[in-house]
């Protein structure tokens, strides 16, 4: 029976990769770099537009494409922060506030 216990236990864990909080974390870290880079990537590219067609305005263009790459970059991170906190909703040790709320609803309707 112990051994059934130990099985189910190592393959919970098996399915869960060992870093990957870890990864999270370097992840939500290199938000301010990506953008810094999205920009950086743009202006390379305007400029080098700018060197072959000989257009000043490329070089603008580049930067408003990396802005909105940067802005992309940023949207994303929003998006993956916002699907974690609603996990986190669902956890009861932080559901209790929305417990009490209904309970008092339910107590007032009564």
């Amino acid at each position: 029976m112990e051994k059934d216990i130990k099985t189910e236990e190592t393959s919970q864990q098996d399915q869960t990769p060992k870093y990957r909080n870890l990864v999270v974390g370097f992840n939500d870290l290199t938000l301010g770099i990506s953008m810094v880079v999205a920009v950086a990537i743009g202006a390379g590219m305007g400029y080098g537009l700018e060197q072959i067609f000989g257009y000043a305005w490329l070089f603008w263009v580049g930067i408003c494409f990396g802005i909105g790459a940067a802005i992309n970059n940023m949207f994303k991170a929003y998006q993956r922060q916002m699907k974690e906190f609603e996990k986190l909703q669902q956890e009861p040790r932080y559901r209790y506030k929305k417990d009490l709320e209904e309970q008092k609803k339910k107590n007032e309707e009564k």
